[in-house]
């Protein structure tokens, strides 16, 4: 770099770094690059991302029954790497580090499924008659605690719609059978799924044990000169989805524990699935919370025990939400994700709606993603000479 290019980016740096914090960086953000070829690869690297994510869900509507076995199986060895990488550097082979850390989450699976699978069949069968208690019991309860008088119109449509969903619920166990024995008359049907569900771990499996191999591949596809700062752009990146994948999984199960254990104490049905829900529904802000303290509240109402269950229930979520926000988001998950929550509770309605369950589940990691980019285009855009151009 000429000595006339390098006065005028080492002028520009410093104003730029006060008025766009970036966070703690290297001190030489473009990696030895003159200012106008950092900024080129930049904005490429973010139209780049951009357009990735795009052929990601363009792939999803196109060919969804290949894509998504694919895209399960390539989260998982992303999910899984820290680990496997971590049992390398205690000289294990990798192979073997990966068919040690498979078998692990084998063993887990098949444990948390004994436990967990009559624990649902046993609250499944008590949902009927939870449905229809709460429409014969809440009306009531609303009456006395309140003083007001609930119209008969409603106090009749609530108590018939509770008849209705418990009927329904009562129904469901037959009608998914002929739904499961209708499906499996389609021979093509049954082998696709089947082939879909088992060809995720035997993916997965390669995918984790080749993991570097593929990275180092990805790498070398890089050019050369740019290579330090788009390994920068995409160590953000990193940082960012993994904050989400691992960090939001994490703090999910840790929360959901913490409801579970509490709401048991607390004598209520459902506690199981109340807590679960609350738990991994924390990844939408708000929403597992309020729709875990309302079916809580109502399950409370419903196996009324005495005022020590309120307590008990509001202490469980007022204890959970203090050890979330103060101890386990900051260290399990950090700051490196940073999107408000109602950007996040946008993103989960619009993929959603727009392709899903599959958009539900990339929406925070894609706008997380793009995030990353924007704030890189707005860090090159403020350092060009027309936004720095002082006025008139």
């Amino acid at each position: 770099m000429s000595p006339g290019a390098s006065a005028p980016t080492e002028a520009v740096v410093p104003t730029t770094a006060t008025t766009v914090p970036m966070g703690p960086v290297a001190a030489d953000e473009n990696s030895g690059l003159p200012e106008a070829l950092a900024r080129k690869i930049d904005l490429g690297w973010a139209a780049g991302v951009v357009g990735g994510i795009g052929a990601l869900f363009l792939l999803l509507s196109l060919v969804r029954g290949v894509s998504v076995p694919v895209m399960l199986a390539l989260a998982l060895a992303y999910a899984l790497n820290p680990v496997v990488t971590a049992l390398v550097k205690r000289r294990m082979p990798r192979t073997r580090a990966t068919a040690l850390v498979f078998a692990g989450l084998v063993v887990a699976l098949t444990g948390f499924g004994l436990y967990l699978i009559p624990v649902f069949r046993d609250e499944a069968a008590k949902l009927p008659d939870f449905i229809r208690a709460a429409g014969v019991q809440l009306v009531p309860w609303v009456e006395r605690t309140f003083g007001i008088s609930v119209p008969t119109l409603i106090r009749e449509r609530a108590s018939q719609l509770s008849d209705e969903a418990s009927d329904l619920l009562k129904e469901a166990g037959p009608a998914a059978a002929k739904l499961v024995a209708s499906f499996a008359s389609n021979t093509a049907s049954v082998v696709a799924s089947v082939l879909g569900l088992l060809v995720v771990p035997v993916l997965a499996f390669f995918f984790l044990d080749d993991y570097p191999v593929l990275v180092e591949r990805l790498r070398n596809l890089l050019p050369r000169r740019a290579l330090p700062l788009l390994e920068r752009r995409f160590g953000e990146v990193d940082d960012v989805l993994s904050a989400f994948v691992r960090g939001q999984l994490t703090v999910g199960a840790i929360l959901s524990v913490i409801y579970s254990a509490g709401l048991s104490i607390a004598r209520i049905d459902m506690a199981i699935v109340i807590g679960l829900i609350a738990g991994f529904g924390n990844m939408v802000p708000y929403l597992g919370t309020g729709v875990g303290a309302s079916l809580a509240v109502i399950s409370v109402l419903l196996s009324w025990q005495g005022p020590w269950q309120f307590a008990v229930v509001a202490g469980t979520f007022l204890l959970a939400q203090l050890l979330e926000g103060l101890f386990i988001t900051p260290r399990v998950v950090g700051t490196k994700v940073g999107l408000p929550p109602v950007a996040v509770i946008i993103a989960v309605l619009a993929f959603a709606e727009l392709f899903g369950f599959a958009g539900v589940l990339l929406a925070v990691p894609a706008t997380a993603t793009l995030k990353v980019a924007l704030k890189v285009v707005l860090m090159r855009y403020r350092r060009t000479p027309f936004y720095l151009a002082p006025g008139p």
